[in-house]
C-alpha cells in the first residue's frame, strides 16, 4: 500500500469515528453521571448532577418533590440516626437536645474555650470542647459524643441516596463547595464528612465560585464579579475577579449571625406580642410556639409575592389568672389570627437589612474598587428573594443584580457543572479555575 493509500485510509478510520461519536451522541441515550455535586450548607443542603449530551443541570429532589433538606441531624432512643426533614421533625416533637444543627459552623475550626463557649450558648444541643474542637453530646440510652464532621457525614449519605435512588446506579464521587474563608483544615474535614459517607471527593470548590458557574460566568466576558450570598444564618460577601476561565477571590466579608432566620424571629417575636395584647398572655407550651414559628415562617416566604398575608394559628392559652403558666390540663384551643403585611415585615427588620450592606461596602474598600467597576452582582441564598434586600442591592450599584438562577439552588447548580466538567461529561465545558489566595481572610462584621 503507498504513503498516500495508508493515509487515506488513516482519515477514513478517523471520520468514520467521528461520525460514530457524532451519531451516538445524537441518538444513544447518554450515559448516567456518576459524579455528583454536593453543597452541604449551614442551613440547608442539596445534590445536582450534570446530564451528559443535553448538558442540563438537574437538582435532586427528594421524595416528596423538595430540592433541599435541612442540615439537621437528630438521634433516636432506638439507635436511629435521622437526617433532613425527619430529623427536623424530631425535634419540633421535643427531642431538640438530640438534635444537631448548624454543624457547619464548627467543621474543622479549633476554638479558643471562650468563644466556643460563647458559640454554644445559642444552641439547645450541648456542645464541648475537645482539645479545641467541637463535639456535640447526645443522650439517648447512653451518653455519647459525635464530631461535626459525623453530622456532615449522614446529611452527604442521605443526599447520595437520593442521587443513587434518581439515577439508578452506585454513586462513589463527588465535586463539593466550601465557603471561600475554609482554611485547609476546615476543608480537609468537609472532605473526612464525605468519605465517611463512601464518597471520594475529586475537588472541593468554593461557593461563590460555583454561584457564578451557575450563572455561565466562566463563559462570558466579565471581570469583577460580586456574590452576596444571604442564607437562613449568615451573610457571606465575596468579590471575585475573573480572567480567561480563572476566578481570584481578592476580598471577603459577611456577618455568620445575620440570615433569614433572624428575619423570622423579628415576626415570630411580633406575633407573642400581639398574642399577649389580645389574649392578656403569651404561649408557654413548645407545641404551640413551633405553630407560630412555623406560621411566621410561612408568611415571611409569601410576602416575597404577596404584599401582605394572614396567619390564622390555634394555641393553647392557659388563663391570665395563672400567670399564664402551665396548670392542670391543657386548656382548649384558642384561635389567633392576624394579618402580616410586607411593609410590616419590612419596618420589623430595617436594621437587620441595613446590616447587608457594611460588608458589601468593606470588601469594595479591601478590594480597591468603586461600585461602578462591578460587572455583575449574584444573589445567592433564599433570603435574597426578599424584595426590600434586592431594591437595598439595586439602589446602592444604581443597577438591577444577577436573578437568573435560582438563589436557593445557584450553588448547588455551579457544583454540578464542576462534576460534570470532572466526569468528562460532553459537551464539555471550560472549568472554572480557582487560584488560591492563602493570605485572603474574611472580614466578619457582626
Amino acid at each position: 500500500m503507498t504513503m498516500s493509500g495508508e493515509v487515506s485510509m488513516i482519515g477514513s478510520v478517523i471520520l468514520a469515528l467521528f461520525l460514530a461519536g457524532y451519531l451516538g451522541q445524537q441518538y444513544l441515550p447518554p450515559p448516567t453521571p456518576k459524579v455528583i455535586g454536593l453543597d452541604l450548607g449551614t442551613t440547608f443542603c442539596s445534590v445536582g448532577v450534570f446530564h451528559p449530551g443535553t448538558g442540563d443541570v438537574e437538582v435532586i429532589a427528594d421524595q416528596q418533590g423538595r430540592k433541599s433538606i435541612p442540615s439537621t441531624v437528630s438521634f433516636t432512643a432506638s439507635g436511629e440516626v435521622l437526617a433532613g426533614y425527619e430529623a427536623q421533625d424530631l425535634a419540633d416533637s421535643n427531642h431538640q437536645k438530640n438534635t444537631v444543627y448548624d454543624a457547619k459552623r464548627f467543621i474543622g475550626k479549633i476554638f479558643e474555650p471562650e468563644v466556643l463557649e460563647e458559640e454554644s450558648a445559642r444552641y439547645p444541643f450541648e456542645v464541648v470542647n475537645n482539645n479545641g474542637s467541637a463535639e456535640f453530646v447526645i443522650s439517648t440510652n447512653s451518653t455519647f459524643t459525635v464530631s461535626p464532621e459525623f453530622i456532615g457525614s449522614r446529611l452527604l449519605l442521605r443526599l447520595k441516596k437520593m442521587a443513587e435512588r434518581q439515577l439508578g446506579v452506585t454513586i462513589q464521587k463527588a465535586v463539593i463547595s466550601v465557603p471561600a474563608e475554609f482554611d485547609e483544615r476546615q476543608r480537609n474535614y468537609t472532605i473526612r464528612a464525605a468519605n465517611l459517607a463512601g464518597l471520594e471527593i475529586l475537588r472541593v470548590i468554593n461557593e461563590p465560585t460555583a454561584a457564578a458557574m451557575a450563572y455561565g460566568l466562566h463563559k462570558v466576558d466579565v471581570f469583577n464579579v460580586l456574590v452576596v450570598d444571604l442564607g437562613g444564618g449568615t451573610l457571606d460577601v465575596s468579590l471575585l475577579n475573573k480572567q480567561g476561565g480563572m476566578f481570584l477571590t481578592r476580598a471577603m466579608a459577611g456577618n455568620n449571625k445575620l440570615g433569614g432566620q433572624d428575619f423570622s424571629q423579628r415576626l415570630l417575636q411580633y406575633a407573642i406580642e400581639r398574642v399577649r395584647q389580645e389574649f392578656g398572655v403569651v404561649p408557654v407550651l413548645k407545641e404551640d410556639i413551633h405553630s407560630l414559628r412555623q406560621a411566621v415562617e410561612a408568611a415571611k416566604l409569601n410576602l416575597t409575592l404577596k404584599t401582605s398575608v394572614n396567619i390564622r394559628v390555634p394555641l393553647h392559652l392557659y388563663p391570665a389568672e395563672s400567670g399564664g403558666a402551665p396548670q392542670g390540663s391543657v386548656p382548649e384551643p384558642t384561635v389567633f389570627q392576624t394579618e402580616i403585611t410586607r411593609d410590616l415585615f419590612e419596618e420589623l427588620n430595617k436594621d437587620l437589612f441595613q446590616k447587608i450592606l457594611a460588608p458589601i461596602e468593606t470588601v469594595l474598600t479591601e478590594g480597591r474598587l468603586d461600585k461602578e467597576e462591578v460587572d455583575e452582582i449574584v444573589l445567592v441564598g433564599g433570603s435574597t428573594r426578599i424584595p426590600r434586600i434586592r431594591r437595598l442591592i439595586s439602589e446602592y450599584f444604581g443597577k438591577e443584580p444577577n436573578t437568573s438562577v435560582d438563589p436557593d439552588l445557584a450553588v448547588v447548580t455551579g457544583v454540578a457543572i464542576q462534576a460534570g466538567i470532572m466526569g468528562g461529561s460532553w459537551p464539555l465545558q471550560v472549568s472554572a479555575i480557582e487560584i488560591p489566595n492563602r493570605h485572603l481572610r474574611k472580614t466578619n462584621l457582626n
